[in-house]
């Protein structure tokens, strides 16, 4: 953005230039002609930079959505994972209680 602003200043400058010039020799013709083809090629510039501005915001919405869906499968992928971890313990439990009540029948 700081780029796109000092173009505009520079641009505004060159405006300014242009208004002030007295055009009464070939000297501040050709300073005119300069000054219009600086103004074209800001011009120029910043329409580029703007074009790259809305890219890169482009870019950083996709990034963005693409982060929180990534985001989204790592919970469910962690909820699977406590539930899993849950039933696993649960079943050593049980394997557990088992081992014992099979320890009591042996005795």
């Amino acid at each position: 953005m700081k780029n796109i602003d000092e173009k505009e200043k520079k641009l505004i400058d060159t405006l300014q230039k242009l208004k002030d010039i007295n055009i009464r020799d070939n000297k501040e013709i050709d300073k005119v002609n300069i000054l219009k083809n600086q103004k074209n090629q800001l011009e120029i510039e910043k329409d580029q930079i703007i074009k790259s501005l809305q890219g890169l915001e482009e870019e950083n919405l996709k990034l963005k959505s693409q982060l929180n869906e990534l985001k989204k499968d790592y919970e469910i992928s962690k909820r699977k994972e406590n539930k899993f971890t849950e039933k696993i313990d649960e079943l050593n439990q049980e394997t557990d209680s088992l081992l014992e009540e099979i320890d009591k029948w042996q005795m």
